[in-house]
């Protein structure tokens, strides 16, 4: 009786530990099936804000060099994991940013990560069309002659959809104004383009993508006065760029002055 007793007993400890040894296995193919990734600790970035000291120190050219390389991070997909919660909390009392950059409003170009950049670093502004409006020279004039921003940069893309709405002549609502500031870039492209100036043809939007960021610099340059004299006095930098969807590079289209 005894001997049946401790067999009974050894095998209900192996089944139960067999239970727990296919739970633990469903578990595991949760975490799997759900996508999420845990990340140890020791593969946590653990950087600081940039401090107002570090932003005295920099030049113009010295964040577009690291402009240049943060995108070249991205493209190669060599990007890291930051401390993103404590950055944000160590940042909340004072913001020295690198550059501000003026950027469309379309959800697939996400500009921080394009430039591998994290919370504190940059300004952004974004409007569908990246385009130059009194609020954008106002909130660039903040940025740079009062925080300290070193570079203006303005970053169109390919495959614009306000570009397009633009070419076709779209009207509708507000969407109507907004237009009517790219239609100057989409005359300047068609002047020498060869083929069809019509929607569809990728390469004409490309040109008119390329010529709406250049207005946007000139446009800078002629309605924001304390901006273009901080350029001639080389405290920043004015540079216009596109954003290659399919590859992620970014081009720098203009050298500044």
């Amino acid at each position: 009786m005894r001997k049946n007793f401790i067999y009974l007993s050894v095998l209900f400890l192996l089944i139960f530990a067999s239970c727990i040894k296919n739970n633990d296995n469903t578990e595991s193919d949760t975490v799997r099936d759900s996508g999420t990734i845990q990340i140890d600790r020791q593969d946590i970035l653990l950087s600081e804000p940039i401090s107002k000291e570090q932003q005295a120190n920099l030049t113009p050219e010295s964040v577009l060099l690291r402009l240049r390389e943060g995108n070249g991070d991205f493209v190669k997909d060599n990007l890291t994991i930051r401390n993103t919660t404590q950055r944000v909390r160590k940042a909340s009392l004072g913001q020295y940013p690198k550059a501000v950059i003026l950027s469309c409003l379309d959800s697939r170009v996400p500009v921080e990560d394009i430039f591998h950049s994290g919370i504190g670093n940059l300004f952004v502004a974004r409007v569908a069309g990246n385009i130059v409006n009194e609020d954008i020279l106002g909130s660039m004039e903040y940025a740079c002659k009062v925080s300290g921003a070193k570079l203006v940069l303005v970053l169109g893309h390919e495959y614009c959809g306000a570009v397009k709405s633009a070419i076709d002549g779209v009207k509708l609502g507000n969407i109507t104004g907004l237009l009517a500031k790219i239609n100057p870039a989409v005359i300047k492209a068609g002047t020498n383009f060869k083929g069809h100036k019509i929607s569809s043809n990728p390469l004409f939007v490309e040109a008119v993508c390329d010529e709406n960021v250049k207005v946007a610099i000139d446009q800078i340059r002629e309605r924001s006065p304390i901006l273009k004299e901080m350029e001639m006095d080389k405290k920043i930098m004015l540079v216009g760029a596109v954003y290659d969807m399919k590859t992620g590079k970014v081009e720098i289209l203009n050298t500044p002055l």
